[in-house]
C-alpha cells in the first residue's frame, strides 16, 4: 500500500479544482470589469463633437475634440454635444398638419364636417383673413453648452413652440401674397411683393433669435442659435381647388378681353379704312363740282371783271346782241314794246 496524506486527496478532489477555476475566472471577471468602470469616462472625442464633464452633477468643464480623461460615474459624468460650428437640422412637427386631421379629412364632408380640434390643424392665418401652411425646418448651433445641458430633454420641445410662436406672429403680420404667391395677376401692380417675400426667412431667424435672447435674459436659455430657416409655404388643399378655379377664370377673361381688343381694333381699321376712302370720294367729288361751277362761272366772272375794270364798256351790249336772238328764237312769240311809247303797257293783272 502507498501511504499518501488524507489532506492530499482532499485537495486533490475535483470538486475543489471546479471551485478554485470558478473563484479565479469570478475574480478576471471583477478585475476587468472595474478597469472598465474605471477607464469609462476616458474616451476620444471626435471633431464634430465636444464633451461637458459634470462632477457630481454640477458643470465642471467642457472638453473639444481629443482624449477626454475624466473619472468614471458617479464621480464625473460625460455629455456629448455637437461641435461650436455644426449646424443641426429640425422640422418643425407643431406646424404640419396632424394625422388626426389628415385622417379627417378623407371622410369629412359637408354634412359632417371636421371638429373644431382637428379643422384648424396645421394652418396659420394671415393678416388679411387668409390660411396657409408652413413647412419649416430650423438650422441651429449650440451656442452655450451648460444652459443646453441643463436644459436637457426640454430644449428640443422649447424650440418647437418659439418656432411655432414666431411664426404665428410672422403670419399674422403679412398678407397671403408676401408669403406665398397665390394671386399671379396681382404681381405686376405690386413691385415689392417679392422683396418682401424674399425677407421672411430672415424675419423669421430674427424673431426666433430675439425670443431665445428673452429666455435667456431671464436666466431660463436653452443655450442655442438658429443660424437659417428653410420655410416651404402652401395653401391647404380645397382653397388650392379655388384659386386653380379663379386663376382658370383670370386667365379666360384675359383671353376673351385680348380676344375682343383684337375683333375691335379690327372693326377700328376697317372703319378708318372706309372713313379715308368716303373721305377721299367726297373730296374728289367736290374736286369736280368746283371745278365744274368754275368752268361754269369763268365767263360770268371774267364779265364782271371787266366790267369793274371798265376795259370793255360796250360788252354787256355786244353780249345781249349775241344772245338775245338765241333766246328770243326759243319763244313761241315774241312782243316788243317800245321803251318810248307808253301807249301800250303791259300789266300783270289787267284785263286787255
Amino acid at each position: 500500500m502507498s501511504l499518501v496524506p488524507r489532506g492530499t486527496h482532499e485537495f486533490s478532489s475535483p470538486w475543489i479544482q471546479a471551485g478554485r477555476l470558478a473563484f479565479l475566472a469570478l475574480y478576471a471577471v471583477t478585475v476587468l470589469a472595474a478597469l472598465a468602470w474605471a477607464f469609462s469616462n476616458v474616451r476620444q472625442i471626435d471633431p464634430q463633437n465636444r464633451a461637458v464633464v459634470l462632477h457630481f452633477g454640477a458643470l465642471d468643464r467642457i472638453q473639444n475634440a481629443g482624449l477626454l480623461l475624466a473619472w468614471p460615474q458617479p464621480f464625473e459624468q460625460v455629455v456629448l454635444l455637437p461641435a461650436a460650428d455644426r449646424v443641426i437640422e429640425r422640422r418643425v412637427e407643431s406646424l404640419l398638419r396632424s394625422a388626426e386631421a389628415l385622417q379627417g379629412d378623407k371622410v369629412a364632408t359637408f354634412a359632417v364636417p371636421l371638429s373644431d380640434a382637428l379643422a384648424g390643424s396645421g394652418y396659420l392665418l394671415t393678416g388679411d383673413a387668409g390660411v396657409v401652411q408652413l413647412d419649416v425646418r430650423v438650422f441651429y448651433k449650440v451656442t452655450e453648452p451648460y444652459a443646453f445641458v441643463r436644459q436637457g430633454e426640454h430644449v428640443l420641445p422649447a424650440l418647437d413652440r418659439l418656432v411655432t410662436r414666431s411664426a404665428l406672429a410672422l403670419t399674422a403680420a403679412r398678407d397671403l401674397d408676401t408669403i406665398l404667391v397665390a394671386r399671379p395677376e396681382l404681381i405686376g401692380a405690386d413691385n415689392q411683393a417679392a422683396e418682401r417675400r424674399e425677407r421672411l426667412r430672415g424675419d423669421l431667424v430674427q424673431g426666433i433669435n430675439q425670443r431665445l435672447a428673452d429666455l435667456a435674459a431671464t436666466g431660463q436659455g436653452i443655450g442655442i442659435e438658429v443660424a437659417r430657416v428653410d420655410v416651404q409655404s402652401s395653401l391647404p388643399g380645397p382653397a388650392v381647388s379655388a384659386f386653380n378655379a379663379v386663376l382658370t377664370a383670370s386667365q379666360q377673361a384675359d383671353k376673351a378681353v385680348a380676344n375682343a381688343r383684337t375683333e375691335a381694333e379690327k372693326l377700328t381699321q376697317t372703319a378708318n379704312e372706309q372713313a379715308d376712302r368716303t373721305l377721299q370720294v367726297a373730296h374728289a367729288q367736290a374736286g369736280e363740282r368746283l371745278a365744274k361751277a368754275q368752268a361754269d362761272t369763268a365767263t360770268i366772272q371774267g364779265l364782271a371783271q371787266a366790267q369793274r375794270n371798265g376795259t370793255d364798256p360796250q360788252m354787256l351790249l355786244r353780249i345781249y346782241r349775241e344772245r338775245l336772238p338765241k333766246i328770243l328764237g326759243q319763244a313761241g312769240s315774241v312782243t316788243t314794246v317800245n321803251p318810248q311809247d307808253d301807249s301800250r303797257l303791259i300789266i300783270q293783272g289787267a284785263q286787255p
